[in-house]
């Protein structure tokens, strides 16, 4: 026996120019709540221009600086920066070490402890308030903490913060990296940086800008000539010490000299001593000459070492303001609630019909 032919459901063909006739149709559907329309784009531009006058105005602080290091150039810079023009990085070879390769300042200005000294220096001139103290407030933190941790603060010269205090700050911080504070690299082959805050209040984000960047260039400064620098204190340590030491031989060789002029010359012991005490005089000029000869060296190779941050471009007020328009929030809200209305007649209608 012949097997029965299997029925599969009738599909329609797909027509463009039904689909567009559909689409017209349920247009014309819509417009006949003409009433409603216009309801609901009043209803809609009202919730925009109340929304635009809640939404918080923030100020964006704007820094450029850049970075002039003695090592990032030579033939391994230009390799790189030739390398660059064809996407390849070639910043290790010839260039900048430790706390400089790379993109290495972008994530040393990202750091917490960094953030964290930042915001618990003074916000004030009298230095009473902190400003983590002045984040919390503007951002209205202390009454989301009321339950938790009530009249909170972060004084500015303490040293010893508690358990809750330092759990407070991480929160800070983590809100400030959540998009209120960017570093960005302006061009590959270029050593410009630009850093971005963006706060509720004006001043905090200026100094919060200003002095992220002053934390930063010191720690990196002295990360980087640390060794160079402590050589150079040692070596001007006992430069110091060998040349007191040599300004009293100097005086009691001389003392010994003058007497000797007038000593009988049967007491030859005298004459011993006072050449004993001419000859530490020359052993000490020579160890006191090579010491500073090595110390003037070290101080040269310090100063090539250290790096030089120069401030470009640097927030000054008023800032940047940043607040909804109320024309284009007003148009989005119209948009999306006649949409929505439309989309849910259409979707009535299709079910009233099946």
């Amino acid at each position: 026996m012949l097997k029965e032919e299997t029925q599969y459901p009738y599909e329609p063909e797909f027509s463009l120019k039904q689909l567009l006739f559909d689409r017209v149709d349920d247009l014309r559907y819509v417009l006949q709540f003409k009433k409603s329309l216009i309801l609901v784009i009043i209803v809609a531009a009202g919730l925009g221009a109340v929304f635009a006058w809640k939404w918080p105005v923030t100020y964006t602080a704007r820094l450029t600086f850049v970075i002039d290091d003695a090592k990032s150039g030579g033939a391994g810079g230009g390799l790189s920066s030739l390398a660059s023009q064809f996407g390849f990085n070639l910043d290790g070879i010839g260039g900048a070490s430790g706390v400089l390769a790379g993109d290495n300042v972008q994530e040393l200005l990202k750091s917490q402890k960094l953030i964290k000294k930042t915001l618990l220096s003074p916000y004030d001139e009298e230095g009473k308030i902190s400003l983590a103290d002045r984040y919390v407030k503007a951002n209205k933190l202390d009454k989301q903490w009321q339950k938790v941790a009530p009249n909170i603060s972060f004084p500015v010269n303490s040293k010893n913060y508690t358990r809750l205090q330092d759990s407070l700050l991480h929160d800070i911080t983590e809100k400030i990296l959540g998009g209120q504070f960017g570093i960005a690299k302006t061009d590959k082959k270029l050593s410009f940086f630009e850093v971005n805050t963006t706060m509720r209040d004006e001043k905090l984000a200026q100094l919060f800008c200003t002095r992220m960047i002053k934390q930063g260039t010191d720690f990196f400064i002295q990360t980087k000539t640390g060794r160079l620098r402590n050589n150079v204190q040692r070596l001007q340590h006992r430069a110091d010490s060998i040349g007191k030491i040599l300004n009293r031989k100097t005086y009691a060789a001389s003392s010994a000299s003058q007497n000797l002029l007038d000593l009988n010359p049967a007491y030859a012991s005298v004459s011993a001593s006072s050449d004993i005490k001419e000859r530490d005089k020359l052993v000490l000029s020579s160890i006191f000459t090579e010491t500073v000869k090595n110390l003037e060296a070290s101080k040269t190779m310090l100063a090539q070492e250290t790096p030089t941050v120069q401030i470009v471009d640097e927030p000054e007020l008023p800032l940047k303001k940043n607040k909804l328009k109320y024309p284009a929030t007003m148009l989005l809200f119209i948009v999306g609630f006649t949409a929505l209305y439309s989309l849910y007649l259409i979707v009535s209608r299709k079910r009233s019909n099946n």
